[in-house]
């Protein structure tokens, strides 16, 4: 009697479990079934769904009424969110190409935090050499006596590779800024780079990619002083003996030379070319309260100006696209966090009149601070033993 109740009691028991079993069976079948309206006949599985950046080919997950993505030529390119860090859409993202002068954000990145802009420096001889052949050039000359903030908007406006090499020296040499350039790559998730010429001139084995471009760019817009040089329109530099020049940013999205309209709410950031990199272009743009990141790796068809209306039709894209796509991938995903470290002051910054070169000239500078809905960033890294001219 006593075994036989047992066995009751067991069947019992199971047919508990089989009936819990065949309640729960439809709604997993349903979790699993559910559409993804970015692949198609695929299933769709709930919460954040995995990155496909490392995937060939275009990228996109498209929801109902979400506009098609522009054909471009462009080898590599991203569209992604300056806010949150999401990539709206994107084709061979870490694809490794020549990135030419627009690996000058990372320079930025790496240099504006201990060069304070209002120190004076005499350049020298040796600080000049070894400048690639067909360098863009901004006009540093030896001898003379520039201000920090003049040299930086030599790279930015001009892409000057000699003003590239004296802010190089004055960060600790050559070698030395390219291998602190690499660990802030890594640092930010940027593991498709490799730096061996700051300037990014066409160099052996130096790369980068739509993807690592614009994690700098995105980094590049938290900070009031890179955001202000990238989105300056025209300056005055220095020629010696009182007299000065005006240079303008070859950024065409930026300014409307030459023929390219300019792109409304475009903030900046860098454009480039080598014969090896082809153009490439980093450039934000912030409309209705957004901030979009893009960035185009070599157009093959075009014209030389084909980058910046490849990245027009991207950015128009992006904005066109907002809330009815969903990301494929973050410009986060990769970001190393930072190991403890040392208590670093902040770096001391001399009163200075940074802006006298850039007086009475258009900037866009103030559309970016507040497109990531950040204050000035203020310099925290060490200050570097510089050299300071004569009576300054």
């Amino acid at each position: 009697m006593t075994i036989g109740s047992t066995s009751r009691a067991a069947l019992s028991t199971c047919a508990l479990c089989a009936a819990g079993l065949l309640v729960l069976a439809p709604a997993a079948t349903a979790a699993r079934t559910t559409p993804d309206p970015g692949a198609t006949g695929g299933p769709r599985v709930a919460g954040p769904q995995p990155s496909v950046l490392h995937r060939p080919g275009t990228q996109v997950r498209p929801r109902a009424g979400a506009p098609r993505v522009p054909r471009v030529s462009a080898l590599s390119w991203v569209v992604a969110d300056a806010g949150t860090g999401e990539v709206l859409a994107a084709r061979d993202a870490h694809r490794r190409l020549p990135p030419a002068s627009t690996l000058k954000t990372l320079l930025a990145l790496t240099v504006l935090p201990v060069l304070p802009g209002g120190v004076r420096h005499t350049v020298r001889e040796d600080e000049l050499r070894g400048i690639g052949p067909g360098s863009s050039l901004v006009g540093v000359a030896e001898g003379r006596t520039y201000r920090v903030s003049d040299l930086w908007r030599g790279v930015f406006l001009n892409s000057g590779n000699d003003a590239v090499h004296v802010l190089a020296e004055l960060s600790g040499g050559w070698r030395s800024t390219a291998a602190r350039m690499q660990a802030k790559a890594r640092s930010l998730g940027a593991l498709d780079t490799r730096v061996l010429s700051p300037d990014g001139y066409d160099t052996p084995g130096q790369v980068s990619s739509a993807h690592d471009l614009a994690v700098f760019g995105r980094a590049g817009l938290r900070s009031a002083e890179f955001t202000r040089y990238c989105g300056t329109v025209r300056a005055r530099f220095p020629g010696g003996h009182g007299w000065s020049y005006v240079i303008q940013n070859t950024n065409r999205l930026l300014t409307g030379s030459d023929g390219v309209e300019p792109y409304r709410g475009l903030v900046g950031v860098k454009n480039g070319y080598t014969s090896k990199a082809g153009h490439t272009l980093i450039a934000a743009a912030r409309r209705g309260g957004r901030t979009l990141v893009v960035t185009v790796m070599n157009p093959r068809s075009g014209g030389g100006f084909a980058v910046y209306e490849e990245a027009r039709a991207l950015l128009d894209w992006g904005f066109g696209a907002a809330g009815r796509v969903d990301p494929v991938g973050s410009l986060d995903a990769l970001r190393v966090r930072p190991r403890p470290g040392p208590e670093v002051r902040p770096a001391a910054v001399p009163p200075t009149e940074d802006d006298d070169y850039a007086s009475g000239w258009p900037t866009t500078g103030a559309i970016a601070g507040a497109a990531l809905g950040g204050a000035a960033v203020t310099a925290l890294l060490l200050r570097p033993r510089i050299r300071r001219s004569a009576g300054s």
